[in-house]
């Protein structure tokens, strides 16, 4: 048995209940889990005492003899296992987090984050529920890009079993600017960063091909990118010394790594200001020199993840140093200014 295959085998087994109004049969069961997530064989056994499992862990999980059969459906008082209060502030923070979620639109999560939110307003009191409209009307979110995975749902479910059991996927990835190829890799996580879902995977590596640092074989893949993506019977072991939180958050954006270079980056007064009030990364430090400029060090994994920043500030901002993010800047005004010439 794969690891934690009888985990993500009860969890199918609770969507496949929650989504059947009236209920579902042993084989229909086994049958949907065998589809859902790519089983070569599966028990009416193995689901009966799955089904065991979650009764006893406090799911109202009934059954009843219709003409079709006996059925299994999600009785009235699962909610009542994970019930909760809620007041219109915390109503108000939840709302707020689905709309932050809009990127995940069209994915098995957003159809979860519905189906609770539906759950949430319809177990409200009314008053609370008035309360927190009114003041929802005041407080407006906006600047995420409108964006939907829903073409790449089916790809998004491989790539989530992957990450659960440990298995190689192989994908057809189309970087910009260059042609589509073909590649393996071992998925350790996913990230949402401005309206975009990254894969945080690492390329296998073989016997004659000595094995890069981590943090240079651990990468963040785009899932726009992606032409196709497909579960091999092929396991990796997870490095015990890769931690995601730690990788992504050690630069300013989606270009992680475990090793980050310090940039110094001299600011006006007016850029200096702009970044107190919006830091780029938690870490990064304002030192006010003696001419009255501000000395910006901040850690970036890449070159690429510095530039636009840098670029937005215009003329008020200057990175000194390293050279070969210096130099990465200067290309790109030279180039701009070949432009506008």
């Amino acid at each position: 048995m794969a690891r934690n295959e009888q985990l993500i085998r009860q969890h199918k087994l609770l969507q496949l209940l929650e989504l059947s109004r009236f209920g579902r049969t042993l084989e229909e069961l086994r049958g949907d889990l065998v589809a859902d997530l790519g089983l070569t064989k599966l028990h009416e056994r193995t689901v009966r005492r799955d089904l065991e499992a979650l009764q006893a862990a406090g799911f109202d999980i009934q059954s009843e003899s219709l003409q079709r059969g006996r059925v299994f459906k999600l009785g009235q008082n699962t909610t009542d296992v994970h019930e909760i209060g809620i007041s219109a502030t915390e109503l108000i923070a939840l709302s707020i987090g689905r709309e932050l979620l809009y990127p995940l639109m069209g994915t098995q999560y957003w159809r979860g984050i519905e189906t609770f939110w539906n759950k949430v307003q319809e177990a409200v009191p009314n008053g609370v529920f008035d309360h927190y409209a009114r003041y929802r009307a005041a407080l407006h979110v906006f600047g995420s890009p409108s964006k939907s995975y829903e073409r790449q749902e089916g790809m998004l479910k491989t790539i989530n079993r992957a990450i659960l059991e440990h298995r190689l996927v192989e994908i057809e990835y189309e970087p910009i600017g260059k042609p589509v190829s073909t590649r393996k890799i071992e998925p350790y996580g996913l990230a949402v960063y401005q309206s975009s879902i990254y894969i945080v995977a690492a390329v296998p590596t073989t016997a004659a091909v000595e094995s890069p640092e981590k943090g240079q074989r651990l990468r963040n893949w785009k899932l726009d990118r992606f032409h196709h993506a497909t579960l091999l019977d092929e396991y990796f072991k997870p490095d015990p010394e890769i931690n995601l939180s730690k990788y992504l958050g050690s630069s300013i954006g989606i270009f992680s790594g475990d090793s980050t270079t310090l940039v110094k980056i001299r600011l006006g007064k007016r850029s200096a200001a702009y970044l107190r009030e919006d830091p780029w990364h938690p870490e990064q430090t304002l030192e006010e020199l003696d001419d009255g400029a501000t000395l910006l060090t901040v850690p970036a994994a890449h070159p690429r993840e510095i530039l636009p920043k840098v670029l937005s500030l215009g003329a008020d901002a200057e990175v000194i140093e390293p050279t070969e993010f210096r130099e990465t800047i200067a290309e790109s005004v030279r180039a701009m200014v070949a432009n506008y010439a």
